[in-house]
């Protein structure tokens, strides 16, 4: 016999034969929605660090291409010379 525990507005059945597919995907869906909507903040903080990471990362690479110059030579373009 199956056994339904509710947490909240989501409903966990316990028995395997009784799980739906698209159930599962809806119920799992709403509750990242929720998550998202509840945790904007957190959520943006989260994708500015990875588009940060990213840039940073392609840069590192274009970096690795180009060629060498001297601390000098960046402190002359830097200082407006």
């Amino acid at each position: 016999m199956a056994r339904d525990t509710s947490y909240g507005k989501f409903l966990i059945m316990t028995n395997p034969e009784d799980i739906d597919e698209t159930r599962i995907k809806t119920l799992f869906k709403e509750a990242l929605v929720e998550v998202i909507e509840e945790n904007q903040e957190l959520v943006s903080s989260i994708l500015i660090d990875a588009l940060e990471d990213i840039g940073l990362s392609r840069a590192i690479e274009e970096g690795k291409k180009s060629k060498t110059v001297s601390q000098d030579e960046i402190f002359k373009v830097l200082s407006g010379e």
